[in-house]
This record gives C-alpha cells, structure tokens and sequence, in this order.
C-alpha cells in the first residue's frame, strides 16, 4: 500500500458516503443507476476474495464478455486469480450505465456528479500508481494500466454530461 492506492481509496470511500449521503438525504435512489450498483458489487466481492487467502496489507486486510476475457488474459491461471482479472475488466465499464442514465436525463444532482467526480479521481490516483510502479520500481502490469487508463477516460470524457 502506498500513498497514491491510499488517496485513491480515501476518494472511493468519498463517493460512496456520497452516494448513501444523497439517497439518505433525498429518500429517493433517483437518478442511480441500480444495474450499475449492482455490478460493482460483483466487481468488490471478487475483487476482494483475495483478503481471505492473501496478506496484502493491514488497511486491505458487459459482464459475458469481461469473464471471456479474465479465463483468456489473466496473471495466473487459478480460480482467485480469474476473479481478480475479472472484476478489473467489468469495473473499467461498470460506471457506462451510470452515464448512460446520466446523459438520458441530460442532467445529474449536484451529489451524484460529485459521486462521479470522486470515483474518478480514485481511478486515476491508482492510474498515476501504476505510472508511479513502473518509474521507480520498473513493475509493469498492462492489464492494471489498461483498465484504469479506459476507465478513467470514461470518468473525466463524460464529466462535461454532469452540472
């Protein structure tokens, strides 16, 4: 765990007390995607069934296509591994069905863009780890990079769609 995973999952933390900020204050799940909150879910579960088999730290102690994808590119065939991969692969589209709701309404609650905001400065905080990894440490993981790269693109090309 460095600084930048750190920051990046204090601003993932920041978008989901967000997001439970605006439901709690609103009464109302409008203008949320739920397919979207569903498949982070998945993306989480999986991506943290590793805590139960590995030590990582004491802080961190279109769904057909992305699991087609994590059996054929992955570090490691084992089954935690395909996991991983494949929660890597639907989190860099997970957020398309939140902007897909954004840009019917043409608009968004200031929290929800502020939601979206904070998820995207958590992808590109772990984009710039990445950067950070391969500088000084000479680690290069294409699928992290790739991953972060197109959902970060995702987060801050479709930024303009919220007020």
């Amino acid at each position: 765990m460095n600084l930048l995973q750190f920051l990046g999952d204090l601003s993932h933390l920041l978008a989901i007390i967000l997001l439970l900020l605006k439901i709690w204050k609103s009464r109302s799940c409008a203008g949320i995607s739920g397919k979207s909150q569903v498949l982070f879910a998945v993306v989480f579960t999986a991506h943290y069934l590793n805590l139960f088999t590995n030590y990582i730290s004491l802080y961190n102690t279109w769904v057909k296509p992305m699991a087609i994808l994590s059996f054929l590119i992955n570090h490691d065939f084992t089954p935690l591994e395909i996991l991983w991969t494949f929660c890597m692969y639907l989190e860099s589209v997970t957020i398309l069905l939140q902007l897909f709701m954004v840009s019917k309404t043409g608009e968004a609650e200031t929290i929800t863009s502020h939601y979206l905001f904070a998820l995207g400065v958590y992808r590109t905080l772990y984009l710039f780890n990445w950067i950070k990894c391969y500088h000084f440490e000479g680690f290069f993981d294409f699928m992290d990079i790739v991953t972060d790269l197109v959902q970060s693109s995702l987060y801050w090309r479709n930024e303009t769609l919220c007020p």
